[in-house]
């Protein structure tokens, strides 16, 4: 059991993270970009840690395996449907990116569908949304729209007013 290793930390780094030390490890883990909530349970399975354990009481012998686990589940009899970065386009390899690792692909995904020109490369150049969502009211950049009164109606309600 992790907590029986006696030191309090109050923060603690995992995988390029700073992570509270006064939250559970599967929600601690989870803080990770490119961890999820399943991964970590999974993880913390894996390792026969207890996931409602808090992150500060951690030793370092556990952060390194969680590390490691999260460098290569694979090597871990991870199946491959759990990783967030399957057939990769340019090795073809199945892989679990995390935190700078994650955006850097991201961004070049996006790079290469707009270099490409396919359909959701124009749609991210032009900054509209990509997914088929609606665009008539949402997703707007600057002022507020709101509705117009006619002028008429304007002049009536000053002359009221008088």
């Amino acid at each position: 059991m992790s907590s029986s290793g006696g030191s309090y930390r109050h923060i603690v780094r995992i995988a390029e993270t700073d992570i509270p030390g006064n939250i559970s490890l599967a929600w601690g883990l989870a803080k990770i970009k490119g961890v999820g909530y399943n991964m970590a349970i999974a993880i913390c399975r894996k390792l026969g840690l207890d996931p409602s354990s808090l992150v500060g009481y951690l030793r370092d012998e556990d952060v390194a395996q969680i590390e490691e686990v999260i460098k290569n589940p694979l090597k871990y009899g991870f199946p491959s449907w759990m990783l967030n970065r399957r057939k990769d386009y340019e090795t073809g390899q199945d892989m679990h990116l995390t935190s700078s690792e994650l955006i850097y692909y991201a961004r070049q995904d996006i790079d290469r569908e707009i270099r490409i020109r396919s359909w959701k490369g124009i749609r991210h150049s032009m900054g509209y949304k990509v997914r088929g969502q609606k665009t008539h009211t949402t997703g707007r950049i600057g002022p507020v729209v709101g509705v117009q009164r006619k002028k008429a109606a304007q002049q009536q309600q000053q002359q009221q007013q008088k």
